[in-house]
């Protein structure tokens, strides 16, 4: 009988041969960032649809394009999260964490949706980490977000990674930049698209970051934002590059940075890389002062970024890195009568209550095949329980690795005697390797 149905397109299945992958990079993640001092926030997978629409911005692809939005049975309109910078906003916000000690610094692990071309690296669902420092105007503050994405990457073992910097420079001195960017483009209107049109008298950098390749020329030379930046700005911008320096944190100026986003202001950055295709970028983020604001909150400074935990995974197989390896069975306990079972499950219990992984048959095999079934799940350990192993209370461990045989009483000491073979596995294969 065929399938009824298939995953929807744009979206992946993750398997439990993979599932290693994804804990090796959230691991990762959330104990680098808890040694900058974040802690984990959670939030709703969809919100309100005017959240994304004020905060990310109605003249972007995100909001234009790509969001998944509905009505509810209250008639009220809702989206899925196709970000998660405005989501953690709204969250610290609604429950007053910005009305505690500053900065306050987040992070989190969410899946977010966009509805996008399918290709390489990206997904219409994907799955983010991202880490929001909110309450600081400092460089500094800057820069310890961006050593805190570098720190995140190099632990992963990624190599080959660029990061890019640049200033969006802030509603005052943008004014400037808009007016001369919407001149140069206004000679080259014939060539945009419908969509970079309504943009060019709205908000003209948009059409910077178009996925459009007609748009993509029409931009090229344009006026560039770090030349009219106001002296604030300019001023914060340089003591954020002599902050990477002092931390050994290699960059390149990129002035066609401009992210996708609407809320960003001064700050841009991006971690990039060529190992990937298309979809370079696996790190991307700012600073938004003006956003907690604009969502209702006494305005205060933030920044933060996001990372695609797909495109992590991507790059890290491609550059051949390290991931934790799968658990695999400590013990499989077979047995080779019925009356066997119910010491089998008693010394698995016992075992799992001491942090061990255990199985033992539920599945009616003979003993032949449980064997055959243990070794095909990598079992580093077997007992055959049997009428003998009963009657005496003893059996005997078997080292797969080695075939070695050691005995072992059925007893209350069970779990300590057999944490004694696994130190000795352990200590072999450290000798081995």
């Amino acid at each position: 009988m065929p399938l009824i149905t298939q995953r929807p397109k744009g979206t992946q299945d993750i398997l439990p041969c993979e599932v290693s992958m994804w804990q090796t990079v959230e691991h990762i993640t959330a104990e680098t960032a808890e040694r900058y001092g974040f802690k984990e926030i959670r939030f709703p997978v969809f919100e309100h649809t005017e959240l994304f629409t004020r905060s990310v911005g109605d003249t972007t692809d995100v909001v234009q394009k790509e969001m998944y939005t509905f009505t509810d049975k209250g008639n009220r309109s809702v989206t899925l999260r196709p970000e998660g910078t405005a989501g953690a906003v709204r969250a610290a916000l609604e429950n007053g964490l910005l009305g505690g000690a500053l900065p306050q610094r987040v992070y989190y692990h969410i899946p977010c949706f966009r509805y996008e071309k399918p290709q390489t690296g990206r997904f219409r669902q994907f799955h983010q980490f991202g880490a929001e420092l909110f309450g600081s105007e400092s460089p500094y503050a800057d820069a310890e977000i961006i050593a805190l994405a570098f720190n995140i990457l190099n632990r992963l073992g990624l190599k080959n990674i660029e990061l890019s910097i640049n200033s969006m420079g802030c509603p005052d001195c943008r004014g400037g930049y808009h007016k001369a960017l919407r001149a140069f483009l206004e000679e080259k209107r014939d060539a945009l698209c419908a969509t970079c049109l309504d943009r060019l008298e709205r908000n003209p950098a948009r059409i910077l970051d178009c996925k459009s390749p007609a748009c993509g020329k029409a931009a090229e030379n344009a006026p560039q934002i770090l030349d009219f930046i106001c002296n604030e700005c300019a001023e914060h911008f340089g003591k954020l590059k002599s902050a990477l320096s002092s931390m050994d944190l290699h960059y390149k100026i990129d002035p066609q940075i401009v992210r996708g986003l609407d809320y960003y202001s001064k700050t841009v950055f991006e971690f990039s890389t060529e190992d990937i295709g298309a979809q370079s970028v696996i790190c991307g983020g700012g600073r938004y002062d003006g956003l907690i604001g604009q969502l209702g909150g006494k305005p205060m400074p933030a920044l933060g970024f996001a990372m695609g935990i797909e495109r992590l995974i991507l790059t890290m197989k491609n550059q051949g890195c390290d991931f934790s390896p799968a658990k695999v069975c400590d013990l499989y306990i077979a047995s080779a009568e019925e009356a066997a079972l119910e010491k089998a499950a008693q010394i698995a219990r016992v075992l799992r209550d001491e942090g061990f992984y255990a199985e033992y048959d539920i599945m009616g095999r003979g003993l032949k095949a449980q064997m055959k079934y243990a070794d095909k799940i990598g079992a580093a350990f077997t007992l055959v329980l049997g009428g003998e192993e009963l009657a005496s209370g003893k059996a005997k461990v078997k080292n797969m690795k080695t075939g070695e045989l050691s005995d072992i009483a059925l007893d209350d000491k069970f779990a300590g005697c057999f944490s004694e073979c696994m130190v000795l596995l352990d200590r072999a294969c450290t000798e081995e390797g």
